[in-house]
């Protein structure tokens, strides 16, 4: 069985704790401001705001150390919602990667929203989260406690793919935030 803490209560978070469980691995919710809390999971999913990561790496960043970290952030400006903040040829999932590099960086969950986790669906079809990242093991390892909670993985490669993922989770959260589909639609992934 495999332990899972979740940084950051909101409704990724409520949402991949609960697929988590149902899973039967054990899951602890931690909110950002817990910080005399030690982060004791085998995966951390980093389920905060892009802007609050440089906080919770600087707070917990030991912590996360030899740890499967999830990065599940779009990197968006939040003010004008048009455009992405990290370099052209960067991500967010490199940002954390170079800044935990003990630590076993992964980018997942960010083009799912909370309502398409939690039900499982998304049109119809099953919710898949697109997993990115360089460590075969702890890919691995992510996408048996998704699949044990009812979801679709796959393995969407290196690291290097976090950038097109997150172009992929502006897209679908622009589209959503003017109304041209709803917070509980999405892309979904026929296989």
């Amino acid at each position: 069985m495999t332990h899972v803490s979740i940084i950051g209560t909101g409704n990724m978070g409520q949402a991949i704790s609960s697929i988590v469980a149902k899973g039967g691995s054990t899951v602890e919710l931690v909110g950002q401001s817990d910080t005399d809390k030690q982060v004791s999971g085998d995966i951390v999913v980093l389920a905060v705001p892009y802007p609050a990561l440089a906080q919770v790496l600087a707070q917990r960043g030991e912590q996360l150390a030899g740890k499967v970290v999830v990065d599940i952030t779009n990197p968006l400006n939040f003010q004008t919602f048009d455009s992405l903040v990290v370099a052209a040829d960067g991500s967010a999932a490199a940002e954390i990667a170079a800044a935990l590099p003990q630590s076993r960086v992964l980018k997942a969950f960010n083009t799912t929203f909370a309502g398409t986790l939690a039900a499982g669906t998304v049109g119809g079809l099953p919710t898949t989260v697109l997993i990115a990242g360089d460590d075969a093991d702890a890919k691995s390892l992510l996408a048996g406690v998704l699949t044990a909670g009812g979801l679709r993985a796959i393995d969407a490669g290196s690291l290097s793919r976090a950038r097109e993922l997150e172009a992929l989770g502006f897209l679908q959260l622009t589209l959503a935030a003017t109304e041209k589909i709803s917070w509980a639609g999405g892309f979904a992934v026929a296989a």
